[in-house]
């Protein structure tokens, strides 16, 4: 599992590449940490999971806890651009209905950051 990220205006956009599981996950949560902290009222934290290939329940906590980081700072958390067969692992285990997901990266930052938009180049 690796992180990438760029920033467009108010959206921060964290690619992460791999499998989230238990043997990670832990990893994934101090990963994400230093995004976290970036998150500014009002702006979004994207993640872009075009290249996630796995998720499990252990990635699962380890988002409940990062969106409800950004909720006590007034920020926005979404996922954007999951494979079918991960968006399908969101689906079943209801995980869709507690974290936002958008069918493209683009389409999470329109809805979470719209000002930022324009920035974005993906």
């Amino acid at each position: 599992m690796q992180l990438s990220d760029k920033r467009y205006g108010a959206a921060c956009v964290v690619k992460v590449t791999g499998r989230i599981d238990h043997d990670n996950a832990e990893d994934f949560k101090a990963a994400l940490q230093p995004f976290l902290r970036q998150c500014e009222a009002g702006g979004a934290l994207v993640l872009d999971f075009t290249s996630v290939t796995y998720i499990s329940s252990a990635g699962f906590r380890v988002l409940l806890m990062a969106h409800r980081h950004a909720a006590s700072l007034k920020s926005a958390f979404a996922v954007g651009g999951a494979q079918a067969v991960v968006m399908e692992i969101f689906a079943i285990s209801k995980f869709d209905k507690v974290v936002a997901c958008h069918g493209s990266v683009r389409e999470a930052i329109e809805k979470h950051a719209p000002g930022s938009l324009a920035a974005y180049t993906g």
